[in-house]
């Protein structure tokens, strides 16, 4: 049974989560403030976060880039829930290495479903093999990354994409594609999460970003 920690101050919002995740068979943690929820997060090790913004004590913003210098949880997806719609508050989540934003109100078979696609291609990206392609390898069963030799520290849905794109080289990638193969979506609206992912890959992987390209009207490539 796969552990969810819910960090979020709303005690009503949490327990119709949790709810919802029990009945689809989830094991299931809740803190309400963010020092508390950082605790529990390296404490207990979760298969994935949801994680509020806005929480008392220490902001959600503030917590995921803790979660994210802690080797423990350093690969450990979280899926960002917050009442902040506006564009920029979700590209933001999006650029610092969320897996997945969602703002409130909000469906929670969609916060299911969303939660079932990340578990599923963290899963499909841990299996105990590496590969390469051109500059880069890939373990796939820690999920670190190297370009030319040089560690490079991507999220575990940054690892998919650039695997998806490498498995596939020299063949443009059509954007729809990618999104419902990496992130399990089947419709355009959240196209903008994946640009925002290639925008913060490519500043990652810097002076080795060059196979990375853009193809025009179509969606990405790696070329080797």
């Amino acid at each position: 049974m796969q552990t969810i920690l819910i960090i979020e101050d709303e005690i009503d919002i949490a327990d119709l989560i949790a709810f919802n995740l029990e009945r689809n068979q989830f094991a299931v943690e809740m803190e309400h403030d963010g020092e508390a929820g950082l605790a529990t997060a390296l404490t207990s090790q979760p298969d994935l976060i949801i994680l509020d913004l806005m929480l008392p004590k220490k902001d959600g913003f503030t917590v995921f880039k803790d979660l994210r210098n802690d080797p423990r949880t350093r690969t450990t997806p979280v899926l960002m829930l917050t009442a902040k719609a506006q564009t920029e508050d979700r590209i933001a989540g999006l650029e610092i290495g969320a897996d997945d934003y969602l703002t409130k109100p909000f469906s929670p078979k969609e916060l299911v479903l969303r939660i079932k696609a990340i578990l599923k291609r963290n899963a499909k990206s841990s299996t105990n093999s590496s590969f390469e392609c051109g500059p880069y390898k890939f373990n796939k069963s820690t999920l670190e990354f190297f370009a030319n030799g040089e560690f490079i520290d991507l999220t575990a849905t940054e690892f998919k994409l650039m695997l998806y794109l490498c498995e596939r080289p020299n063949a443009p990638q059509d954007r729809y594609v990618l999104l419902k193969e990496v992130w399990g979506y089947h419709d355009e609206v959240n196209s903008r999460t994946l640009d925002t992912h290639l925008k913060r890959l490519r500043q990652k992987l810097g002076e080795h970003a060059t196979p990375l390209e853009t193809v025009r009207g179509v969606g990405y490539q790696i070329v080797t």
